[in-house]
């Protein structure tokens, strides 16, 4: 569940709660609750839940890739057509093979660079408005994104108390280093740029 990086650096990442959402009268999907818990210093945030479902994951895959062509990305759980939402052994097995996915991809210091996994993480934008925010074509940047979901979503008040009592794990003041970043920055936080692989071409 928890991913180590270097020194006393970690990210937890979980895939839980699936969920059937209603898309039309004639449409179902399931979503599932992305939950992150990190010190490390490529997050802007520490803390975050967000819901996504299967086909976003897909972007995500495909998206990391083009940017990272010399990685070999793990693969997502086959999309089989005899995949039943109504069936419990079905859903947790995708469920399962989604953490593993995610898992993977946060041990690779070059894809934790690439802003749309954070948007993807820590948002809920959609695939097209993470695309925009990070060609800069929005009028908040990346940053801007992750701080203004996460300030709504108060399920985390253990965060809040810390920072209010000016505590940080990883010496990086969010208010003081939002203020420097432009629309169109391509980075997350303060501790990891984005390489040129990782840029948009």
């Amino acid at each position: 569940l928890t991913v180590t990086m270097h020194l006393q650096e970690f990210v937890t990442v979980l895939v839980r709660d699936p969920r059937t959402q209603k898309e039309d009268s004639w449409h179902s999907y399931i979503d599932y609750e992305i939950f992150i818990h990190t010190n490390s210093m490529c997050f802007t945030r520490k803390t975050s839940c967000v819901r996504r479902r299967f086909r976003e994951f897909v972007w995500l895959r495909q998206r990391l890739q083009s940017n990272a062509a010399l990685i070999q990305l793990p693969e997502l759980p086959s999309k089989t057509p005899f995949f039943n939402m109504n069936n419990p052994h079905h859903v947790d097995h995708r469920r399962q093979g989604l953490q593993e996915f995610l898992e993977k991809i946060l041990q690779d210091a070059l894809l934790l660079s690439d802003s749309r996994l954070h948007l993807f993480l820590q948002t809920q934008l959609s695939p097209g408005d993470m695309e925009a925010c990070v060609s800069g074509q929005t009028k908040y940047s990346v940053a801007d994104a992750i701080h203004n979901f996460a300030s709504l979503n108060r399920r985390f008040p253990i965060e809040d108390e810390e920072r209010n009592k000016g505590k940080n794990d990883v010496g990086c003041d969010w208010e003081s280093s939002s203020s420097r970043l432009s629309p169109s920055a391509d980075t997350i936080s303060c501790g990891c740029k984005a390489s040129p692989a990782s840029e948009e071409s």
